[in-house]
């Protein structure tokens, strides 16, 4: 048995004009489907936010 990917919640839920949480980088129906998807879904959507993230902080240091 493979061990459960793991949210990249941070309990820090605020959604921005493109419906992206500020805190996880997830958007809001990532987030309402998180459960339902699978290992490699949920590895998908961390990659994405992982490069949400990496894009937001582009912005605010350029």
């Amino acid at each position: 048995m493979t061990d459960e990917v793991a949210s990249p919640c941070v309990s820090i839920c605020v959604l921005d004009d493109k419906d992206v949480c500020q805190g996880c980088y997830r958007t809001a129906q990532e987030i309402t489907d998180w459960t339902r998807y699978d290992n490699a879904e949920k590895s998908a959507v961390n990659a994405k936010c992982q490069e949400r993230f990496k894009q937001e902080q582009k912005v605010i240091f350029s």
